[in-house]
This record gives structure tokens, sequence and C-alpha cells, in this order.
């Protein structure tokens, strides 16, 4: 069956990439198709192709499969279910490399024990040995051997073949040594001196080797695959914010539930107090107040009645809704923001991960070199023992054990120190990311304030008791459910104590709250409401809330007794330690700015109060995206800390993102970094640790790096045995885990973080 789809671009699932050198081959063979532009992402194992009129995704397929790999147009997004699914057969997808790696690790443990300790080396111990590093060689390893063997067919090579033909090499050699060599000799010993004893190599076996360099590069490729498998957890989030089913009226009025998908545009459903908005549409019946926290991540319900339009996901937090369906499925503003999501996640990344970058070079230049010292050993006379020597030698000092630890160790005992300050960091390319940041963009609500309606401020007419307007006005709240009137209940049971006993009372829809507290008659809500009975505010409340409305707080009047005798304001809170949060931000060389959907009056205040000069306000959840694109046109590197779904796009598009962990799921897992205190102090420390992890994994790259270059000639010149091979080639790792575990002594500035 054919996939020929209309010209334009596709996005394709990319199967069998093992390192960055093999996204690197599969865009290369694909833009060698005229007029196809192609660029693959080794992170989330996509390739996004424009391609012309004349050529399918069949041919693209074809070009792929072509390179030794695999390739399928993904598929659609699915239901919360579906996503279960996904993230089960991901789960199935880690198992086989999981198996492999306990496997090599516990069967390599004694190998390398024996090789190790001369007191073990019992008779016949080779031979036991053997028994253990066997299926470590060939069931552990078969990854590398089988990638080897596709790059070989292909006319390539990777890190792959480097592990593949070191350790197959160093287990022939074994091999060799002990049926035919002396190693096989009851009794014989393992020579470790750091010397030339002999050329033949007979005196040694290096099964240790083999199976210890698998066990170490398997490690690194499971916390690798680990940290690649979360790639689609930002989408998956995503989808499953949305109702499950929905209520749908039929007709004579009869509900009648069914599944969220076979909701149609026209069909009118209900939406009862707590419950999710099925998909976008407009109110035809009822007014209520709609939490759309989750979804924008702004903390004021928005007051809706007939004619208003609502949003699939945000909650009714209020009265009984009949709303007409106008979008759904794809079409849907939760889908977009999906998508949003999908394609910031799928940019190609711009700095490779600096171990495949080496070993692009590396890889063949080492076998080369290998080829090359056995064919001169043997073109002058050396011996096939010293020249298989030599040849075995080059590719054990080079085998790129350390390069594989490098970054694995430094990012264990790095994130491993950033979680004991609650600081998450999810993956090697998180850090290169940390380096050249010179702006950081600051969502308002969740992140530099937060979230939460609070009690700010109660003004009273003249002679009228603050305390007794709190009692009275906090009980009639209370018993309601308004998010607003519930910041206002708790706000007085603690600055008045105890509220008064509600009789009467009664909800006036879209206005406030009425009823009667301890004999006094009590309106509490807009203006309008208390002039329905004739209660008028005075010069001084209308000021009074006219300069709260300007602060952009939420102020509502307080009738009491006949008369308007109050205001009580209510806003969004700055965090404790924002302000010294931007200072230290500053500090680290980065220009805040201050981004959220709220009116510019409410941004501005909160931008002073913790010194921030920059600020873009009333900006859809849509348009954060475009806001980052356009301070990435500008030239500035930027960083994002944000907490709510809408965020999400955001967090995944900027160059790093960071994601407040008191916020949203679907915000941390497109974020790049987590700080799970929600105290915006930690981001400063974040980047820090960031940076000296990256700082570390550069030294581990250019340390690792630096043995082989150094120990190559000596291996080719037949001045090391494989086995100081192996000892040099251990040391390089040892030396790169104790230099990782420096980043144990990092220290936060902020003391009280974790």
């Amino acid at each position: 069956m054919s996939t020929e789809v209309t010209p334009g671009r596709v996005e394709l699932t990319i199967g069998g990439m093992t390192c960055a050198s093999c996204a690197a081959r599969v865009e290369k063979r694909l833009n060698k198709i005229e007029g196809v532009t192609a660029t693959v992402n080794y992170a989330t194992e996509k390739a996004r192709v424009d391609y012309p009129d004349g050529v399918t995704v069949d041919d693209l397929i074809a070009q792929v499969e072509k390179a030794g790999y695999t390739a399928e147009p993904p598929p659609p997004p699915t239901t919360a279910a579906g996503s279960e699914d996904a993230s089960a057969e991901e789960d199935d997808g880690l198992r086989p490399l999981r198996q492999r790696l306990v496997t090599a690790i516990v069967l390599s443990v004694p190998v390398v024990a024996m090789a190790m300790v001369p007191a073990w080396q019992f008779d016949n111990w080779q031979w036991l040995s053997l028994t253990l590093a066997a299926p470590v060689v060939v069931y552990a390893g078969w990854p590398f051997h089988k990638a080897a063997w596709t790059n070989l067919r292909h006319g390539a090579a990777t890190m792959d073949t480097l592990v593949s033909l070191g350790t197959l090499a160093a287990f022939g050699w074994s091999l060799w040594a002990l049926f035919w060599g002396m190693a096989g000799e009851p009794g014989m010993k393992h020579e470790f001196e750091f010397s030339v004893t002999r050329t033949d190599g007979s005196m040694n076996i290096y099964l240790e080797t083999a199976s210890a360099v698998i066990a170490f590069i398997l490690a690194g490729r499971y916390f690798e695959a680990r940290a690649k498998r979360r790639a689609g957890s930002a989408l998956r989030a995503l989808m499953e914010l949305g109702a499950k089913d929905v209520a749908v009226l039929r007709d004579g009025g009869r509900e009648e539930r069914i599944p969220v998908e076979r909701l149609a545009v026209g069909d009118v459903f209900v939406v009862r107090p707590g419950e999710k908005i099925a998909t976008d549409g407009a109110v035809v019946e009822g007014s209520s107040a709609v939490d759309a926290s989750l979804l924008t991540g702004e903390s004021v319900p928005v007051e809706v009645g007939p004619g208003d339009t609502v949003t699939g996901a945000t909650v009714n937090a209020g009265g009984r809704l009949l709303v007409r369906a106008t979008q759904v499925g794809s079409d849907t503003r939760l889908a977009q923001m999906a998508r949003l999501v999908e394609e910031a996640q799928g940019g190609k990344a711009k700095v490779q991960r600096l171990a495949d970058r080496i070993s692009g070079v590396f890889v063949p230049i080492v076998i080369a070199l290998a080829v090359g010292t056995l064919g001169f050993w043997l073109g002058t006379g050396g011996g096939a023992a010293a020249a298989f020597t030599a040849a075995v030698a080059v590719l054990i000092i080079a085998c790129p054990c350390a390069l594989g630890l490098a970054t694995p160790t430094a990012l264990m005992v790095g994130t491993g120190r950033g979680a004991q300050f609650g600081i998450l960091i999810k993956g090697p390319e998180v850090l290169e990311s940390t380096r050249a940041i010179d702006t950081v963009v600051l969502d308002k609500t969740g992140t530099v304030t937060t979230g939460q309606m609070a009690l700010v401020d109660v003004i009273t007419a003249e002679g009228v008791d603050e305390n007794e307007v709190l009692r009275l006005a906090g009980a009639l709240e209370n018993a309601s459910e308004h998010p607003i009137a519930q910041a206002i209940a708790t706000g007085a049971a603690t600055r008045a104590g105890e509220l008064g006993k509600v009789e009467d009372f009664a909800n006036v829809e879209g206005l406030g709250v009425q009823g009667i507290v301890d004999g006094h008659g009590v309106l509490v809500g807009r203006p309008q409401l208390l002039a329905e009975w004739s209660q008028h505010l005075s010069p001084e409340l209308e000021k009074a809330m006219r300069e709260a409305q300007e602060l952009g707080h939420t102020a509502v009047a307080v009738g009491i007794d006949g008369a308007a005798r109050a205001v009580i304001t209510v806003a969004d809170q700055v965090k404790p330690g924002s302000a010294e949060a931007v200072e230290r931000l500053r500090a680290l060389g980065l220009r805040p700015v201050l981004l959220t959907g709220d009116a510019e009056a409410v941004a501005r205040t909160v931008a002073s109060t913790v010194g921030i000069g920059e600020v873009i306000a009333e900006v859809l959840p849509e348009g954060k995206v475009d806001v980052i694109k356009r301070l990435k046109d500008e030239g500035r590197t930027v960083a994002m800390v944000g907490d709510g779904v809408n965020d999400a796009a955001a967090l995944a598009e900027a160059d790093l993102g960071l994601a407040m962990g008191t916020g949203t799921d679907v915000a941390i897992e497109a974020s790049d970094l987590t700080l799970v205190s929600g105290d915006l102090r930690v981001a400063a420390d974040a980047i820090r640790l960031a940076r000296r992890t990256l700082a570390t994994i550069k030294g581990n790259l250019f340390w690792a790096f630096g043995y082989n270059v150094a120990a190559l000639p000596l291996a080719a010149a037949g001045l090391l045995n494989p086995m100081i091979a192996g000892a040099a080639m251990a040391f390089s790792s040892v030396f790169v885990v104790s230099n990782s575990l420096r980043l144990r002594r990092f220290k936060p500035l902020h003391t009280s973080a974790g």
C-alpha cells in the first residue's frame, strides 16, 4: 500500500540509531534526494523532512532503510489509554537493555576480581573466567556486534564498531592463549607487571577487559536510553488533560454519557460544578466561574455566561453550564498546544554530544591504525604473535570506555547532588544549553508569584470596624465555592478569628452573594449588587476600588445593614525570595524578562516588586512561543522558567527550559530542568550546577581522549601488551569517575534548598 501524500512536510520516526553519527548519516542520506531538506534529531529519534512534488514518503523511507535504519510515519495522537500503552511499550523497549546490563555486571565482577587479585587465581581459574565472560561478550555485547555489522555492510563505522572490535579481539586473543598458549596450563597466573615480558602474549588472557568494557558501555547506553524515553512525555501529559467522557443532551433533553472522541461539532453537553469542560465551545445556558489555571497558569477564574466561549480541559468551578461544541479533536486549543510542544521538541539540537563528535573522526583513525600496525609488524618480520598483540593493544587502548563514561558518570553525580537541593536535570543536552544563556524569561503566575489568590487589604468606611467587616463578609463568602470567595474567607478567619453564622445564603449569578450573618444583612460582590439594594460606595471607597484595580488586584464591595461599609481586595502574591532570585540571576550575567498573560498593570506591579525592568504582558498561551522565538531572533540565548500548561511549548522552544515543581506535569515534562521546591531562588543554583557539570564532562572527555592519544603510538610500536593497554584504559575510567565525584562538593547559594 503506497503512502504517497501531498508534497510538503512529513515527520518520520527513525529506529536503530545508537549515536549522533547515526543521525548524521540518516540526514545526509535523505538530503541526497533532489529537492529534499531533512533534519534528524537523535534525541527524539525523529526526522522532519520537506520534500518536493514527485517524491513520496515511501521514497524517503526507502532511503533511510538503505542506510541501515528503519523509518515510519509517527502514529496520530492517542487518548490517555493509548498514552499508557505507549509508555508500556517504552518500558518494554528498555527491558532487554536492562537485562543485558544486569547480566554483564553480575558475570563481569568475578571475572575482573579474579584477574585483579592474584590470591584468587586458583588452579584452572582461567576456565571459570571464560565460562563467565563468554555470555557477556556474546549475549550482553550483542547490540554492539549487531550495530557494527550493520555499519560495516553500509561502509560506516561508529563507537559500536570500536566496542565490538576491541572486545571481540580481546576475547579472541584470550581463546587463543587458553587453547594454544601457556595461559591454559594449570596453575598459570595472570601477569600484571607494567613491562613487556613476552611479545607472543601467551602468558596473558584479557577476558576481564572484554567483559568490563561491555558492562561499562552498556551502563552508559542504559542511562542514555532512560533519558531519551522521556522525550514524548510532555505530549502525552498534555493530551491526558482533557476530559475522558461527556454528558451530551439528546432529543427531549435526555442526557447521554459518551466518550469524548464521539463528541461532534454542534453537540450540546452538560458541565456540572467540578467537571472538566470536554471541548472548546460556547455557553448556551448557565453562569459560572471557570478555573483555567490548569491550562493557562493564571490564578483568577474567568466569569462566563451565555454567549461566552470556553476552552476544553478547563474546570467549571461554579454553577451548571450547557455548552455547544465548536471545535473537537485535533482542532481544539488543547490539541493545538500539543502540536506546539511537539514541534518545539522536534527541533535539531544545536550542539551534538561531544563524545560522538570525537568518535566520528577517532573511530576510523583507530581502526586504520590497528590494521596498519598489524601489516607493519608482519611486513617487517616481527612475527604473527607480535603483530596481533600490537594490533589488539591499539584497539583496546582506544576502546572508548572512558569516553562512554565521561558523560553518564558526571551526569549521575551532578544530578544526584542537584536532587538533594530540589534540582532535577534531565540529560546532557541540557548542560550544554546553560553555557551561553544570557536572557531568562520568567512566567509570572506560579513562578514569580504564588499562583493563589489571597486577602490583601480591607478598606472600611469611617467608623467601621475592620474585624467586624471581615467576620461578617468572611462568613458569607465561606458559604460560596468561588475561588475569590474562598480567598476572602481564609484571610478573614486568619485575621478576625471565628466567623459568624450564615442564614438565607443566596448566590446572585455574576454579581456576588447575599445573606444574613448573626442577624446582619450582608452583601459581598460587585458594586452593582449593592446598587440593586440602594447601597452606594462613598467617594473614599470608590477611590480604593479604583486604585486596587489599577494595581491589578480583584476588589469586592461589602454592604452591611443597608449601607456600603468596605472594599476588600485580593490578589496573587509575590513569592518570598523572588526578588532575591532575580538578583542572583543577574549575578550570573542573565537579563530577566517577565512574561505573562495578565494585564499590563498587574505585570508592572509585580515586576517593580522583584526588580525586573523588562515586561511582556497580555500574551496569549500560544503567543509565548512567539515571544521566545522573537527573543532568539534578536540574538539572545534564552532560558524560560514557568509552571503552567501554557508554558509547556515555550519551555520546549527555549534554549533552556526550567519548570517549577509545584506546576503542572506537562510543564515539568517539557522542561530541561525542574525546580522541585518551587522556590525561584533555586533557579540560579540550577544553572550554576548545570554549568559546573558541563565543565566536568568536558574535562572528562579531554582526559579520556588524551590517554588514548598518548598511548596509541606506544601500542602501535609494540611497547604495550594488551594487558598494559587494558590497565591504562581502566585507569582512564577511574580518573573519569573520580573527577565526576568532585561534583559532590557542590554547594548551593540558597541554603534552605532541599
